[in-house]
């Protein structure tokens, strides 16, 4: 074992109980799992970097992932509410059905294809301004919109056969 693989290691054992109970505070059993474990990920990558003592500077960098992770999550929300109101429907039950439906298929993107269609339809910005966002080139993001709007249209068309089905 290498000096930074021992570094990480002594790192991980000393403090990985106090950054998961920490972010349990904050989040769910699973999300302080991932949490947990991509604050030492991000440890590794900057070792050199870590300071003495090191326990402030990783609950600092939880304490991070934690916001975004919940800013993310607002974001998904607002858009899974948006486009709920904006899809019409004949009836309050076929409405309510509809909207549910959406939900779920917007709760099932990924967030990288959740993220192309908010900034493209909810925000309504060209190709050029989210990418800037999304951190690639326009020619990137024009794919992963493409898509992310491929995966939506096909989980709801499947959503609204299994739905007809039922009826």
């Amino acid at each position: 074992m290498d000096d930074s693989e021992a570094q990480l290691t002594a790192l991980y054992k000393g403090h990985y109980r106090s950054v998961l109970s920490y972010v349990l505070l904050r989040a769910e059993q699973q999300t302080a799992e991932e949490i947990a474990s991509e604050t030492f990920l991000i440890a590794w990558r900057k070792l050199d970097r870590v300071p003495e003592p090191p326990l402030p500077w990783l609950l600092g960098v939880a304490r991070n992932l934690v916001r975004t992770q919940r800013r993310s999550l607002s974001r998904r929300q607002t858009l899974v509410e948006r486009l709920a109101e904006i899809a019409p429907a004949a009836d309050v039950a076929e409405q309510v059905a509809e909207r549910q439906a959406a939900l779920n298929v917007l709760a099932d993107l990924s967030e990288r294809d959740a993220e192309a269609v908010l900034l493209a339809s909810w925000y309504g910005l060209g190709p050029d301004e989210a990418a800037k966002i999304a951190g690639c080139s326009a020619r990137t993001f024009n794919v992963r919109l493409y898509r992310a709007r491929r995966r939506l249209a096909d989980a709801l068309d499947l959503t609204r056969l299994t739905f007809q089905e039922q009826s």
